[in-house]
């Protein structure tokens, strides 16, 4: 029976790895595959240069990434996926590295999942394509999240999470995750850690809400919610109106040297007036009458209407893309795969990834101790520069 147990399991384990596919896997040994475009309203000199380079620090020179290299300028590039993806009960995940050599200022790395099949218009890719998913980092001054973005046809319209997600800001290299499950719920992972997760219903605006403020019913006119009111039985002090809010220094005396002829009448200087409390206020006690926040009842939406298929974002999509705007050019991007199994994308990472973070991070600090380095060493020499230039001057002089 146990030996039965065990083949039924390895063999459910058969299918499901059978079921899993790859829809989509790229580590830039070349570019063949995909197209550069020049947007509908731009110029090919708006539109900036791709390459293929391994960056500035890698684990392995060569391990290439796709590279902007072009300051101020749109980019924009596509490639169509191994086969469409209907994610129709079926998980959807997007995964790919970001490095931002250049210390990122302002700027998108976020890619695109879009259908159109064979009339995608990949010459003219832009920002007016049409689009399914928006996922990945963007940063632009104080502007520093990870969009997360579907296109919803009942609305007819891109909806963004509710709440922004966080983005890294350094130089080096990190893996964005977007996984959507069939169950309707979704997670982003950085470096395959949660950063957000929850209903898709509950975090992004598919829907109408659920319950709405009761139309029929107003506040009524009658309500009290005023917590306190002036105490009846306070009265003002007879002469509190007659103490001023300044009066003359009583410490201050007239200069020995003042001539009234000359100077004028001698007047104190003025001083805010300590016994002056301000303008009379009756003091405030709580409000018998006081019937607490009134809260409108809530009913029923009747626009509401639930959606069980929330997660089907991709009917068809066909291609893969990125479309930016960067002011400042540098940023790097590889290891992207599209597939319905996390374990697939996990898997992928691991081979790529998380093989040469640690050789890429040590590079990086290398790096940065070199310019230190030669930083302080163009410190020192300035220095001496100066003080050489000055002893010169100093024995001229005493010639």
């Amino acid at each position: 029976q146990i030996h039965a147990i065990m083949k039924f399991t390895a063999a459910l384990l058969c299918i499901q790895a059978a079921s899993a596919k790859v829809y989509f896997k790229e580590t830039f040994a070349d570019k063949e595959r995909w197209t550069t475009s020049v947007m509908n309203d731009k110029k090919d000199s708006d539109m900036g240069e791709w390459a293929l380079t391994p960056g500035k620090w890698h684990a392995d020179f060569s391990d290439l990434a796709l590279q902007t290299t072009e300051d101020a300028r749109f980019y924009g590039i596509s490639a169509p996926l191994d086969s469409p993806f209907t994610n129709k009960d079926k998980d959807l995940v997007i995964q790919y590295t970001v490095k931002h050599e250049q210390k990122m200022e302002c700027g998108g790395a976020y890619i695109k999942l879009l259908g159109g099949g064979k009339e995608f218009p990949a010459s003219t890719f832009g920002g007016d394509t049409p689009y399914a998913v928006m996922f990945g980092p963007d940063i632009c001054g104080s502007t520093r999240r990870t969009h997360t973005i579907f296109n919803y046809p009942p609305k007819d319209d891109n909806l963004l999470v509710s709440k922004d997600i966080k983005c890294e800001t350094d130089q080096l290299s990190h893996l964005y995750t977007l996984h959507v499950k069939a169950d309707n719920t979704f997670e982003v992972l950085i470096d395959n850690k949660s950063v957000r997760a929850g209903s898709l219903e509950d975090e992004f605006p598919f829907l109408e809400p659920r319950q709405i403020k009761d139309p029929a019913v107003s506040k009524p006119s009658d309500w009290v919610d005023e917590r306190k009111i002036p105490d009846p039985s306070d009265v003002k002090p007879d002469g509190y109106d007659d103490i001023p809010p300044s009066i003359p220094d009583p410490s201050a005396s007239k200069p020995d040297d003042w001539d009234d002829e000359d100077d004028g009448e001698w007047e104190a200087p003025v001083i805010s007036n300590p016994e002056y409390k301000g303008e009379w206020k009756p003091a405030m006690i709580d409000n018998p009458e006081y019937k607490g926040e009134w809260v409108h009842p809530m009913v029923d939406n009747p626009a509401y209407s639930p959606d069980p298929e929330l997660h089907y974002r991709c009917d068809g999509c066909t291609h893969v893309g990125f479309e930016l705007w960067q002011v400042s050019s540098g940023t790097s991007f590889d290891d992207i795969i599209i597939t319905d199994d996390i374990k697939e994308a996990q898997a992928f990472a691991e081979e790529t990834f998380f093989k040469r973070v640690e050789g890429e991070k040590k590079m990086f600090e290398d790096e940065q101790e070199k310019e230190r380095e030669e930083r302080e060493r163009e410190r020192k020499e300035r220095e001496a520069k100066e003080k050489a230039e000055k002893d010169e001057e100093e024995e001229h002089d005493e010639l």
